[in-house]
């Protein structure tokens, strides 16, 4: 898997955490760094260790089904990308109730929500033979900068900004599952860095 895949893949998993660091931010009166920085360590880091949960069942599972390995990464990183793009597409529900400051618990939980999905694309890379923890360490890296950015821009993106980054991780997934296809199918075989 080449380093812009890898890269992709951070960016796709951490966008259903920045859209969920703006609607943070924006119930937030003046959200600080310091707890902007404390929301991406703690999302960065759940973000960052469920795919390599995902990961090792996986690899469990890996020698039964190597002959269709790339179908199944395709297929797990197409269906996320769709329930991505779903969700981004689908009207806010106006009428939470945000706090003004947010509990650890709160945003773990939250963390962890945001984070089934990269859970799912470590499965997905148990077959492809990817490097996991270049994979963690880049999806945790990339989900604590786009979750501490999401707080601070919050108050003054809104909500709107944080579905389009959803709809864009979303067509980010689908494109690295068809790129993984591409590749598997004897496509990309000439291609430097795929």
């Amino acid at each position: 898997m080449s380093p812009f895949s890898i890269f992709l893949i951070g960016i796709a998993m951490s966008t259903d955490a920045f859209a969920a660091a703006v609607g943070k931010g924006a119930a937030m009166r003046n959200p600080r760094l310091p707890e902007a920085l404390r929301a991406g360590l703690i999302f960065g880091t759940i973000e960052g260790l469920t795919p390599v949960v995902g990961w090792a069942l996986g690899s469990a599972a890996s020698r039964y089904i190597t002959a269709w390995d790339h179908w199944i990464a395709f297929a797990l990183l197409a269906a996320l990308g769709a329930h991505m793009i779903h969700a981004g597409l689908r009207p806010h529900d106006d009428d939470e109730d945000a706090p003004r400051r947010h509990g650890f618990w709160a945003l773990a939980t939250t963390g962890l929500a945001t984070s089934i999905d990269a859970m799912a694309v470590g499965v997905g890379l148990a077959f492809l033979d990817a490097e996991i923890a270049v994979v963690a360490v880049v999806i945790g890296l990339t989900t604590l900068v786009m979750v501490t950015l999401g707080i601070m821009l919050g108050r003054s993106l809104g909500r709107l900004a944080g579905k389009r980054a959803e709809l864009g991780g979303g067509v980010l997934l689908i494109l690295i599952g068809l790129a993984i296809l591409y590749e598997h199918l004897g496509g990309a075989a000439g291609i430097p860095g795929m």
